[in-house]
Order: structure tokens, then sequence, then C-alpha cells
């Protein structure tokens, strides 16, 4: 271990002694990472917490919603600063809109004119269709060599 910090610690030494003009380059390739990781990470990140924000302001009653701990519950009562819902029947919890993580939507039934078992190709049985008899274009491993 200690010979790796000493190897990297000459490296270091000696590239920024002949580098003694490029320090504005360094500079560029810094902002130029920091540019990635923006558009990499916290860009995607902030719009994915812009689109559960603008699906908290828009949650109404009758919505399944999952919260922060992972209770799924319907809405029952939306207020400006408190939701009311229901977590089993008859049961009833005040809820802060902040905790909502995400609204749940209710699957699309599939379609009846799409592909079902019964449209899809049967395949044989691969043991139920060999036969004992030699094929033409296998050798024949009684006739001599």
């Amino acid at each position: 271990m200690q010979m790796s910090h000493t190897s990297l610690a000459t490296v270091l030494a000696a590239t920024s002694s002949k580098s003694s003009g490029s320090g504005g380059f360094s500079i560029l390739i810094l902002v130029a990472i920091f540019a990635l990781a923006y558009v990499l990470f916290l860009r995607p990140a902030r719009n994915r917490q812009r689109a559960a924000a603008t699906a908290r302001r828009q949650v109404e009653v009758g919505d399944e919603v999952t919260t922060t701990a992972g209770l799924i519950a319907t809405v029952v009562a939306v207020e400006d600063d408190m939701l009311t819902l229901e977590i089993a029947p008859g049961v009833q919890c005040h809820y802060l809109p902040a905790s909502i993580l995400r609204v749940n939507v209710a699957e699309p039934e599939p379609d009846a004119d799409g592909p079902d078992a019964s449209t899809h190709e049967v395949i044989d049985d691969p043991e139920a269709t060999s036969s004992a008899e030699p094929t033409d274009d296998l050798p024949d491993e009684s006739a001599p060599a």
C-alpha cells in the first residue's frame, strides 16, 4: 500500500512539472466533468422530483396512493395542508401531502384482440417426433469405414 502512494505521488509530481502551461486545460476538463455529472445525474433527479411534486398536488378523492413509509391507502379527503387516507375499511389517518410517494394508477386491461395462448404456435415434443430409423443426412454407424 505504501508503494502505491509513493508511486502516485511521483507520477503526479512529474506530471505537474511537465505541464506548466496547461493549467487552463485542466480547469476546462474539470468544468466538463462537472457539466457531464449535472446532465447525467442531477438534472434527471430534479425532473423526477418535480414530477412527484406535481403528482402530489393533483391527488383527488378516491385515488390510491403509496406513502413514503410504504403504506398503500385510498384518499378520502383532501385539504390544503392535510390528506385523509383510508388504510383499511373504516380506518382513516391524516397525512401531510409531502408523505405521498406516488399515486398508483390502475394497469390497463389487456386488449381482447391481442394475442393469447390459443393463438400461439404449438411446438411438438422432440422425443415424441423422433423415430428409430436413421436419417439420410447422418452417417450410418453400422457401415464399415
